[in-house]
């Protein structure tokens, strides 16, 4: 019976940021659309893996550059997924909120797709000198509360921990760096 209740409420909090900015985006056309297309590029990093993958490849001289940003994004998500499981919030859920894609899991805490393109952008922004995370994160970050998934908070905190893994990556592969230049640390 509370669930009943608390579902017929109106929306409050975070659950009313989320309904406010799907009222103003959702009916915008392509808006949707866009959003879909950057939840499946986002999905487990695979876009970011690709692109890194074939920066590497067209750019042999920049190719560990390309290579730090795949792994960088690769362990945003990584994190994302291990605080999701220890947090375990659930995703939005209230009958104001309309859920425009599906979802790998019921947990939201942090956006996966927003840390994962966080650390991306910042790494592949080292790769191309192009200013990526202005670029690329704010989309990635409103779409993931457009398509009804996640709270606001959910995609700040990625943010937050896709800019601590693009640091923690940088500095460990400048420190491999340092190794590999001492010939291999011996």
């Amino acid at each position: 019976m509370a669930d009943i209740a608390a579902d017929s409420m109106p929306p409050h909090g975070e659950v009313a940021a989320v309904v406010a900015i799907q009222s103003a985006l959702a009916r915008r056309p392509g808006a949707l659309a866009a959003a879909r297309a950057l939840s499946h590029f986002g999905e487990h990093s695979i876009g970011w893996l690709a692109v890194s993958a074939t920066g590497a490849i067209v750019a042999p001289a920049r190719r560990r550059a390309w290579l730090v940003a795949g792994a960088g994004a690769l362990c945003a998500h990584a994190a994302a997924v291990l605080i999701k499981r220890v947090v375990r919030r659930p995703r939005p859920h209230h009958p104001a909120v309309a859920v425009n894609v599906g979802t790998p899991s019921r947990l939201s805490f942090p956006s996966a797709h927003a840390t994962s393109t966080t650390a991306a952008a910042v790494l592949l922004a080292r790769a191309t000198g192009a200013p990526l995370p202005v670029m690329l994160v704010p989309p990635m970050a409103l779409s993931r509360v457009l398509l009804g998934v996640h709270y606001p908070s959910d995609v700040v905190t990625g943010v937050v921990v896709g800019a601590i893994v693009a640091a923690a990556v940088e500095r460990l592969a400048a420190r491999m760096d340092g190794v590999l230049s001492r010939g291999g640390g011996t």
